[in-house]
């Protein structure tokens, strides 16, 4: 499990902020707190992965919670800042101090998911013992070739409203399972049934599944995916 410490300064959002995390597969709350001064000691003692940061905090600002811990040689904890800070430089201060993304509030469960998806992906490619390819590479920093959907040779470009970080996701569980329906997607990503049929969907325009009715006894046939593509990397 992921363990990540929520920072902010409104007990209300705390809480949302918390129960959007729990919801993604892998990840546990292990911690809130309030402060600058109260992050910082937390993070001391529990250790987090991840520290969901907000930047206005009463004490201190988030971007100096965060100049704090790699001055004290903490390099362990990652930081998402989760703010509604969005001038360039408090951007660029976040950026420069290693922060691994950066979402302005307010955001909705599924922009916070895919975030936290791309940060699983990154420390699982980065947890491997063999040396990284550059195609694991470009899936750690963002580039959008690594990603489906992304600029290339017979590709079609990404409809509206759907994700790299989402694809990546459904692409993985659908190569693993073989076949799955739009409702066995969702459960085993997290997605809305809705949100999961139309990844599936995206990727038979692809070409990398293809779907398969199964007739039941009575109402519509269910519609089974069935992947074709190669696993990916």
């Amino acid at each position: 499990m992921i363990r990540v410490l929520v920072v902010d300064d409104d007990f209300m959002v705390a809480r949302i902020h918390r129960r959007m995390v729990e919801r993604v597969p892998g990840f546990t709350v292990v911690g809130e707190a309030r402060t600058g001064a109260e992050a910082l000691s937390m993070v001391a003692d529990q250790r987090p992965d991840l520290v969901l940061l907000d930047i206005y905090l009463p004490d201190i600002s988030g971007i100096e919670v965060l100049r704090q811990l790699r001055d004290l040689g903490d390099p362990e904890v990652d930081v998402l800042v989760v703010t509604a800070a969005k001038d360039a430089a408090t951007v660029r201060k976040a950026l420069h101090g290693g922060a691994v993304h950066y979402v302005i509030k307010p955001f909705d469960a599924e922009t916070l998911r895919e975030r936290l998806t791309r940060y699983q992906e990154m420390r699982t490619v980065l947890a491997d013992d063999r040396a990284p390819g550059q195609a694991d590479l470009d899936r750690v920093f963002g580039q959008a070739g690594g990603a489906p959907g992304g600029s290339g040779p017979n590709r079609p470009p990404m409809p509206k409203g759907l994700t790299p970080e989402s694809a990546r996701l459904v692409e993985g569980e659908l190569s693993r399972a073989g076949e799955a329906s739009a409702s066995e997607c969702a459960e085993l990503t997290g997605l809305s049934r809705v949100s999961a049929r139309r990844y599936l969907e995206f990727f038979v325009e692809m070409g990398k599944a293809e779907v398969r009715l199964r007739y039941g006894t009575a109402g519509r046939p269910e519609r089974r995916y069935h992947w074709t593509g190669s696993r990916p990397v």
